[in-house]
């Protein structure tokens, strides 16, 4: 079998703040191959952003402590120091955060934020490293890409400034594209156009991706495995197929049920079905539960372990056959 582009074990990030240790992710393990594309979905707080950050060495060591196992291409990205981590970032791992706004330098023109990667990480000229530019904005949409370049990001729209920083993670070819809702600031014909560039990378270079979004929209579109993260932990993963249409955790399923059905009946005045929604809020990480994660809002508890045991990530029957992974004690009818 193709060995991993990423292999993630056990990790754990803990941020110490005021108010005590916040437990932000808690025991993450998953990997991810050649050409896969693992979609990371859960509301906001469930720890996906962080959990990478932390993989990358982004987060201030003064306030976070980062344990685990994190083998990008054999090399365990966790114990590496500074400069091996600079060298990294770009052809090992590119990624497009979160926020196009505070992503960019604001008195660097886009040109010389992409040329300098390219130089950074490649042997080109000055000259070959701005016309690779310019054609790295072509490919994520960006109109008259030539004049771009010498544009500062507060003259571009947040949908451009977003295909910008897709350009730069995309630059080097990285052997692993971390994707921080990359498409969210996007119309849907641009979202599609980066969705085909990334799938023509991996393609290309078997670039494993790693797809942080709430749209699960785009996830059943674009992944082939997806991983439900709450309160820090994993509490479900499959394949996309498993997941999305047989879902297994009652978290995942209320996911599932807030989205809007297009095709539900309109109401006698033409009113259209509320939305479900998943009662209550996500715990803070500095006062998790004792048992499992969602026990405080889930609606189908009953166990009597749900309020006191953490129940482990285990395998499950799934039609495809395929790993199927949930953390519940409420069974997985």
């Amino acid at each position: 079998m193709t060995a991993p582009v990423l292999e993630v074990e056990d990790l754990r990030v803990q941020l110490r703040t005021p108010r005590g240790t916040a437990h932000v992710v808690n025991g993450l393990s998953y990997t991810v191959g050649p050409g896969e594309t693992v979609a990371v979905v859960g509301e906001s707080g469930s720890g996906k952003s962080v959990s990478v950050l932390a993989l990358l060495g982004l987060l201030p060591p003064r306030v976070a402590t980062v344990s685990g196992r994190a083998l990008l291409q054999g090399e365990d990205l966790l114990t590496m120091g500074p400069e091996r981590l600079r060298q990294v970032r770009g052809p090992g791992a590119g990624m497009v955060f979160q926020d196009p706004m505070t992503s960019l330098n604001p008195v660097l023109t886009v040109g010389k934020q992409i040329v300098e990667g390219l130089l950074a990480h490649g042997d080109l000229s000055k000259q070959a490293a701005r016309r690779r530019a310019a054609e790295l904005l072509g490919e994520v949409g960006l109109p008259d890409p030539e004049q771009a370049l010498d544009r500062y990001p507060h003259e571009l729209s947040g949908g451009m400034r977003q295909r910008v920083v897709i350009a730069i993670a995309l630059s080097n070819s990285p052997a692993l594209l971390i994707a921080d809702e990359a498409t969210t600031a996007l119309d849907v014909t641009v979202q599609a156009q980066i969705i085909d560039l990334v799938e023509k990378l991996q393609a290309d270079h078997g670039t494993g991706v790693i797809w942080i979004t709430h749209d699960l929209g785009v996830a059943a579109g674009i992944a082939d495995r997806v991983l439900v993260m709450y309160g820090g932990r994993c509490v479900e993963d499959g394949t996309v197929d498993d997941v999305l249409e047989h879902p297994a955790h009652p978290y995942t399923r209320g996911l599932l049920g807030s989205l809007p059905d297009l095709a539900a009946p309109a109401g006698p005045d033409g009113e259209l079905p509320d939305l479900t929604t998943v009662p209550g809020l996500p715990p803070p990480p500095t006062d998790l539960p004792a048992g499992c994660v969602f026990w405080p809002r889930c609606p189908v508890r009953g166990d009597a372990r749900c309020e006191t045991e953490q129940p482990p990530l285990v395998q499950i029957g799934g039609p495809s056959g395929l790993p199927h992974r949930a953390a519940t004690w409420c069974g997985h009818e």
